[in-house]
């Protein structure tokens, strides 16, 4: 019994955490959605941003979901990581490590630290600097300010790069994360390679936008 509550447990702990992913997924499609358009043009991308920063739904609703789900998953992802530790205490005398599972999945809790380290890089460049113009120093709303903030941000050529490079590890989270959420949900069925595919693209492709973007405003403004 005390077994078999385990593995229950166990279960419950790793759809959480993939719901949890796939959650942050839904909001990476969006975000890099919603930055994509500075490339494409100013005034909308400013028009985007000033709206999604005075929304209550979003601003009161929506973000603290977010926040909350950004440290659940990674609190979760410890979680489950020193749990997978505890039940193998003994190391297997012979384990190729590359030969049983690819980089990514064997090295998520690596490319997970980075991306956290990330976050708060982001946050000390976008969150706390919006927070201090709207409730700290409670100065009045321009919606023409976002892209100029957006755009200044990527001047200095070492913030750039390790925004590149934290992207890029954001990929091979997402190589191994995405299809294992959907593994960890029951999504095993005839469309399981389809949704594979979907996820191995979604992890090239969204990480690459986030690179070209911020290559883009660094070179070109």
């Amino acid at each position: 019994m005390a077994q078999s509550a385990q593995l229950n447990a166990s279960i419950l702990k790793k759809v959480a955490m993939a719901l949890s992913g796939i959650f942050l997924i839904t909001f990476l499609a969006l975000h890099v959605s919603l930055n994509f358009i500075s490339i494409l043009s100013e005034d909308v991308f400013n028009e985007a941003s000033h709206f999604m920063g005075y929304n209550p739904l979003i601003q009161y609703v929506m973000q603290p979901v977010l926040a909350f789900g950004v440290i659940f998953h990674f609190v979760m992802g410890f979680v489950l990581t020193a749990q997978n530790s505890a039940a193998r205490p003994i190391a297997y005398a012979k384990y190729n490590g590359a030969a049983n599972a690819s980089w990514s999945s064997r090295n998520m809790i690596i490319s997970g630290l980075v991306i956290l380290a990330f976050l708060g890089l982001h946050f000390y460049d976008f969150w706390f600097p919006e927070v201090s113009y709207k409730y700290i120093a409670g100065t009045a709303p321009d919606a023409t300010r976002y892209y100029g903030e957006l755009v200044h941000k990527f001047h200095d050529p070492i913030r750039t790069a390790l925004y590149c490079v934290s992207f890029i590890l954001l990929g091979f989270h997402l190589w191994h994360g995405f299809a294992s959420s959907l593994q960890s949900v029951g999504m095993h069925n005839k469309y399981s390679r389809f949704l594979a595919k979907v996820g191995y693209g979604f992890a090239v492709v969204v990480p690459a936008l986030f690179v070209i973007i911020a290559l883009f405003h660094h070179f070109n403004n």
